[in-house]
């Protein structure tokens, strides 16, 4: 519902999840009923891309990589379809910077790194590095502490718990603004079939349905800044992704600063939003 924000050129399917798999099949299913609503969507912004679009910039990440696994198939001959998507799109002549949101391991654009850090020229790793901006929610393979301890100057957001202001159940949040409740009457019924894939819980516990998007913050980063709330390139600044420190000023790391508060602060806009994009779909 946002892909009318950006010019996206990737749709990634990682295995930063405990269940090992990288399955790019997950991400087309869901471009199939895109394909129900795109024209819906086109009627409020021409921008929305086509489904075929999308699934052409759909691309394969490596199984087996949560934790310690990452750094493991790092290196010569494990270049995957998806790593060499991220060369080809940083290597574009186009001077604006490539935003990493990583929802799941880095693996993928840390196998994008190496290859050309061991392929390259130094000057030429240093400007590839320069394009990219990586936000990454939480440290799901390690090849995370890889791209932090070898490259000072790469422009990392690590969100080790900030993302969790998503979460419907926040101690300290609003849960009412998303909440089972919400996602039932603006999202999940009465809105096609897209909104009935958004799940209604990711959870078992009934106490804790609704919202639990932990991911959503490292593209609402982004959102924040095209309304004009903050400069992307200043993780200090507030945003709907949430706010971040600078530990060490010679190393371009962000790391968590007020926390969840800083992302579940603007629920009511975010969810506003999310509510009106969702109205959208409908013809």
């Amino acid at each position: 519902l946002y892909t009318n924000e950006f010019d996206v050129e990737a749709l990634i399917a990682s295995a930063g999840t405990k269940a090992y798999i990288a399955r790019k099949q997950n991400i087309l299913d869901v471009l199939n009923v895109y394909d129900q609503v795109d024209e819906n969507l086109r009627k409020h912004d021409p921008r929305y891309p086509t489904a075929d679009q999308l699934r052409w910039i759909t691309y394969q990440g490596r199984d087996k990589t949560y934790g310690k696994r990452g750094l493991d198939k790092l290196g010569k001959n494990m270049d995957t379809e998806a790593s060499d998507a991220i060369i080809r799109i940083v290597d574009k002549p186009d001077d604006r910077p490539v935003f990493v949101c990583v929802w799941g391991g880095p693996y993928e654009v840390a196998q994008a790194i190496w290859k050309v850090k061991n392929t390259r020229t130094p000057d030429e790793l240093k400007r590839f590095r320069s394009t990219l901006r990586i936000y990454s929610i939480a440290r799901q393979d390690n090849t995370l502490q890889w791209l932090i301890d070898s490259f000072p100057d790469l422009f990392i957001i690590v969100a080790d718990n900030t993302y969790r202001g998503m979460i419907s159940y926040t101690p300290g949040s609003d849960a009412s603004l998303n909440d089972i409740d919400w996602v039932n009457k603006n999202i999940h019924r009465g809105h096609g079939m897209l909104g009935l894939m958004y799940p209604p819980s990711t959870t078992m516990d009934p106490n804790k349905a609704g919202v639990r998007e932990g991911d959503t913050p490292s593209f609402l980063y982004l959102v924040s800044a095209l309304r004009g709330l903050n400069d992307p390139n200043r993780p200090d600044q507030e945003s709907w992704g949430g706010q971040f420190i600078q530990p060490d000023p010679a190393k371009n790391h962000w790391y968590d600063g007020p926390g969840p508060e800083s992302v579940y602060k603007w629920r009511a806009e975010v969810q506003e939003d999310f509510a009106r994009r969702a109205d959208w779909m409908l013809p």
